[in-house]
């Protein structure tokens, strides 16, 4: 038999993918370098799709926020002067405005005009950095927000006035204070003692049933009754957004709108209101949360943030304490796409880190060299495939069977283990309660166990039915019952011998899920431990075989050793491509399992001596250690 015609289906597989390999690459033509004199570059991908933003209308002209960590080259960007936002054609610079950058600290803020965001879509543009000496003018900050905004507060000076970053220079008058290391850099921190007063100009003015678009991010120390996080004018024209027991209320001349579901205190929310001349909107977070009939009314007066004019609490509103970030007023209706877009890209949640991630950087021109690389490593992969010899398949197919069995195993364990910890975490909720009095458990009704007395929904009693503490606790609550089911009146309580013997069951229940909890993972331990040692054999049979048919033919030459050498050692690559991701993903299956362990048995100390609390026996019913001692 040729031993090239072995194992057909493997060489086929292995032969497809490095087509593929080779065609992704082709297919992934580099964009255009805009400038030689920037050595470096990164690609940016804005994602408005479900999997991010989830936008379904297009928001237009948006000021989105990049942020730059330790995956950016801040070495080649010192002071970040040279940075450059430019679309993925190299055609056009996007403006932008640094709102703080650390190169020591690998953390920065820019904020990135874009002249259009379409919906469910993936636009990429990319971010240029590393010239020394920038030669191309770099757009005025305040460009980076369009004509539309009003005011632009970052609040990222300490302690001193808050200053506009659009061109309107509608600067603070008061001096306020921040908090560093806020939402985004820092924050202004409010503490009930007065107000930022914002003067008034002819840019701020508004006209009766004009557009207008107030955008900020707040962070309430507590919910208080009545706090003002912004207000202008007084009586019949006046305008107020509060906080009210952190229910966000629009209130327009003495009329409010209808409250709803109140924020969480000391966690930031994104709060919105949009005028357009008939009604007035209220978002929070980026959704619709309440609407008010009627519109703006002309004002010309100084507007206030969070704080109160004076003589202005007789109602009982009070100044608000906490902070905001990122405050923005407009002079136009902004779409709900455009607040949506703000309230996910400038947040702290996964989705965005999604809405924009940023890509490995590339070096010189474009990086087409890479590219070339790419492909011609991946055809040597396979004309190293089309080498193989019979037993090289062999280990190569023992591989690709630990590869799957234990990756199957490894995603069965990861959702188990994230099953069982959500069931945990509800579970422990509604212990902290049960715990307090374990008579609860004092019931003939096997279901009300089960349901922790009845305090828990049919939802979370699936959830906690899978925690491994459930299963622990039901051992416990029916060896209760069992041994105070002759006690009628339940006044006899539990021995000490009795508590030691539902100890000793609620340990064997400890053992049996830690049985259940390990199960499997023996095969990535096969994998960790076997497969180097099969990629290894197969090399090692491989170098033999080479050498034998070199001695017997007689050809000693670098084009005869070279191609079965490669493909013996592509035998121990494959052997290594099972091991190290199997060793690294036991070690962390390993360590979350001695943690679900390590809280089972906190738990079953703590289950015993609540027992022993509340069902103590009667006294003098059995004698303590030191009566015993002192009788003899």
């Amino acid at each position: 038999m040729n031993p090239r015609s072995t194992f057909p289906i493997l060489r086929s597989l292995c032969a497809a993918l490095a087509l593929s390999g080779i065609a992704r690459a082709a297919d992934a033509t580099p964009a255009p370098w805009w400038d030689a004199a920037w050595t470096g570059r990164a690609k940016l991908t804005l994602d408005t799709s479900s999997a991010a933003a989830g936008l379904t209308e297009p928001a237009g002209t948006a000021t989105v926020l990049v942020r730059l960590g330790e995956g950016f080259k801040f070495d080649l960007s010192p002071d970040g002067a040279d940075l450059r936002f430019v679309s993925a054609d190299g055609k056009t610079v996007y403006p932008h405005q640094i709102e703080s950058y650390d190169s020591t600290l690998y953390e920065a803020f820019v904020w990135v005009k874009l002249p259009e965001v379409k919906p469910s879509a993936q636009e990429t543009f990319y971010v240029y950095y590393g010239n020394a000496a920038p030669v191309a003018e770099a757009a005025k900050p305040g460009d980076a927000f369009d004509g539309d905004f009003s005011l632009v507060y970052h609040f990222a000076e300490a302690s001193a006035a808050p200053v506009d970053s659009t061109a309107n220079g509608n600067n603070s008058e008061t001096v306020a204070g921040t908090s560093g290391q806020a939402l985004i850099g820092n924050a202004l921190r409010l503490l009930g003692a007065g107000s930022v007063v914002i003067p008034a100009k002819p840019s701020l003015a508004w006209q009766a049933g004009q557009a207008f678009t107030f955008s900020a991010w707040v962070k309430p120390t507590a919910l208080q009754p009545g706090a003002v996080l912004a207000s202008r004018g007084e009586g019949a024209a006046s305008f107020r957004l509060l906080l009210d027991k952190g229910i966000p209320i629009i209130e327009i001349g003495g009329s409010r709108s209808q409250p709803g579901a109140p924020v969480t205190a000391a966690m930031w929310t994104h709060l919105a209101v949009v005028a357009d001349g008939k009604t007035v909107k209220l978002l929070v977070d980026g959704a619709p949360y309440a609407e008010l009939t009627g519109a703006l009314p002309a004002l010309d007066t100084t507007i206030l943030i969070g704080g109160l004019a004076s003589g202005a609490s007789a109602d009982g509103t009070v100044p608000f304490v906490g902070e905001i970030d990122e405050l923005t007023l407009s002079k136009t209706a902004r779409s709900t796409a455009w607040i949506k877009l703000a309230a996910i890209n400038q947040g702290s949640t996964d989705a965005a880190q999604r809405t924009i991630s940023l890509s490995e950087a590339e070096d010189g021109e474009g990086g087409g060299e890479h590219s070339g690389g790419v492909m011609e490593h991946l055809s040597l992969f396979g004309d190293i495939a089309n080498n193989m010899m019979f037993d090289g398949w062999i280990a190569i197919g023992v591989c690709a069977i630990m590869i799957v069995v234990g990756w199957t195993v490894a995603v069965k364990k990861f959702i188990y283990l994230n099953s069982i910890e959500k069931g945990t975490k509800v579970f422990i909720s509604q212990w902290k309660s049960l715990s307090t009095d374990l008579t609860a458990l004092n019931t003939e009704d096997k279901s009300s166990v089960s349901s922790l007395g009845g305090s828990v929904d049919e939802s979370d009693q699936a959830l906690i039915e899978k925690s491994p503490l459930f299963h622990i606790y039901q051992i416990g609550a029916d060896e209760i019952r069992h041994r105070l089911d002759k006690d009628n009146t339940r006044v006899q309580g539990l021995s000490g011998r009795s508590i030691q013997a539902i100890r000793a069951s609620l340990d064997a229940g400890l053992v049996h899920e830690s049985h259940r909890l390990s199960d499997g993972l023996v095969y990535l331990t096969i994998s960790i431990a076997g497969g180097p040692y099969v990629g290894l054999l197969g090399t090692v049979v491989g170098v033999m075989i080479t050498f034998a048919i070199i001695a017997k033919s007689g050809e000693v030459n670098v084009n005869s050793i070279a191609p079965g050498i490669a493909s013996a050692l592509l035998a121990t690559v494959v052997g290594l491509v099972v091991a190290i991701p199997a060793l690294f993903i036991y070690s962390y299956l390993n360590g979350r399992i001695k943690n679900t362990l390590a809280l089972m048995q906190v738990f079953i100390d703590e289950f015993v001596a609540k027992m022993a609390e509340f069902y103590r026996p009667p006294t003098g019913s059995e004698p303590d250690s030191t009566s015993s001692g002192s009788s003899h």
